[in-house]
């Protein structure tokens, strides 16, 4: 009797372990759908404001359009860098000093296409390990959707700058 418990538990902790997995490649695979759809939409985004509006702030506090466009991008270069990966962040110090709109543009591909690569490449064994981070410590899939949620924020924030600038932004793309 005892034999068979222990079978039956091992048992279960095998296909527990294989289901988890399950849903952890699933959980990396929509990550990474979800940032290549949020790159293009940032590209659209980008690309419908003028060029000689992206020094466009709706009040004097705000970051500029291309303010907020290099924020983006350095955010996601920080966090996919520091804490998913042990790579170099693809964005520079000088990168946040660019102001025009090809050059903003250059960054977002490069950030982006950096952190598709550091999320196809991420072991999903890694998803629950802690780092240290400014704000207390965090799960490597916490940091995760901190990228999601990051680009989500301020890029409702450009959706409004593309309306006062009397623009319609592009229709959203999802997950």
């Amino acid at each position: 009797m005892r034999f068979l418990f222990s079978f039956l538990f091992l048992m279960f902790c095998l296909v527990s372990n294989v289901h988890s997995q399950q849903h952890d490649s699933l959980f990396m695979a929509s990550a990474v759908t979800k940032l290549k759809n949020s790159k293009e939409y940032t590209l659209q985004v980008a690309d419908l404001m003028p060029a000689q509006q992206y020094g466009f702030r709706p009040t004097k506090d705000e970051m500029s359009f291309g303010e907020q466009l290099i924020h983006i991008s350095a955010n996601l270069g920080w966090l996919t860098s520091s804490y998913l990966s042990e790579g170099v962040n693809p964005v520079s110090k000088e990168d946040s000093k660019i102001s025009q709109k090809d050059s903003i543009r250059s960054v977002i591909v490069r950030t982006y296409d950096y952190a598709i690569s550091v999320l196809q490449q991420f072991p999903i064994e890694q998803l629950g390990d802690s780092v240290k981070f400014f704000a207390g410590p965090m799960s490597k899939l916490q940091i995760i959707n901190l990228v999601s949620d990051h680009q989500t924020h301020h890029r409702g924030q450009l959706l409004v700058y593309l309306r006062l600038s009397g623009l319609t932004p592009p229709k959203y793309i999802g997950w």
